[in-house]
């Protein structure tokens, strides 16, 4: 097994919302990942991510902390929240990408990086946020051959065009979701993953028209105003919330 430690670098995406335990802790695609490589040998985990962080905040909370834990293995997603903003600097801020991606790797870790995946056909503002999404997947492309780094393709897969896989805020991923996201990670890695993970979904009932714009308010008023809220007042939903694993500890298998 090549790997005894591992670092989760993030936002939300990597924290695990949607993905609730009965305990009301979020597990999501990195626990799972954990998890299974724990099943391959003993492995220290620590996930940093915490919801709402900006590419800035990710870097400069969560970077330094995992440098000095040195993990073998890191997985690092920044930008999203970024992207989402009214305005954004992507040059300068896939600039910066490249240089925190050569910094982890010149540390002597693994590092596992994204492509987002599509969220415009469920969100307003599609054409900006598309734009400015396929712009950043571009560059960690780019960054990853240049680096030596996994990547991981979700905006080509399909499947994340289906509603299914995506909570009832339409920005986060639910349980099905992020399984499907820790299968892909796991066989990028060469580890295998649960089949089922990854298995395609029945096809879909379509919705009656009026039954999907009274879906379209209850989001609005349930989610959208609320997330522009906390844009106009300068708040994050993670506002006084600390990382669920901050420091490496050895993983009990099937802990989550």
């Amino acid at each position: 097994m090549r790997w005894s430690s591992y670092v989760a670098l993030g936002d939300s995406f990597t924290e695990g919302m949607d993905d609730a335990l009965p305990s009301g802790v979020f597990r999501g695609w990195a626990d799972l990942v954990a998890n299974r490589l724990a099943a391959e040998a003993t492995l220290s985990y620590a996930n940093l991510a915490i919801r709402g962080k900006k590419f800035d905040a990710v870097v400069e909370e969560q970077v330094p902390a995992t440098l000095r834990m040195a993990p073998d293995l890191v997985s690092f997603a920044a930008g999203g929240n970024d992207v989402l903003r009214r305005k954004v600097d992507v040059p300068a801020l896939v600039a910066r990408f490249d240089e925190i991606v050569r910094m982890l790797r010149a540390s002597g870790a693994d590092v596992v990086l994204f492509q987002f995946a599509d969220i415009t056909p469920r969100m307003p503002g599609k054409s900006l946020v598309k734009a400015r999404t396929e712009a950043m997947n571009i560059k960690v492309a780019e960054t990853a051959e240049r680096h030596g780094a996994y990547l991981i393709d979700l905006y080509n897969d399909q499947a994340f065009h289906d509603p299914r896989l995506w909570s009832i805020d339409r920005l986060h991923l639910n349980a099905a979701g992020h399984r499907r996201v820790a299968a892909k990670v796991l066989t990028a890695l060469g580890v295998p993953a649960e089949p089922s993970w990854s298995a395609d979904l029945p096809p879909a009932e379509p919705a009656p028209w009026l039954a999907r714009r009274r879906a379209d308010a209850q989001w609005a008023r349930n989610h959208l105003v609320p997330w522009v809220g906390r844009r106009l007042t300068g708040r994050s939903s993670g506002d006084g919330l600390t990382a669920k694993r901050p420091e490496l500890t050895k993983l009990i298998l099937d802990e989550f």
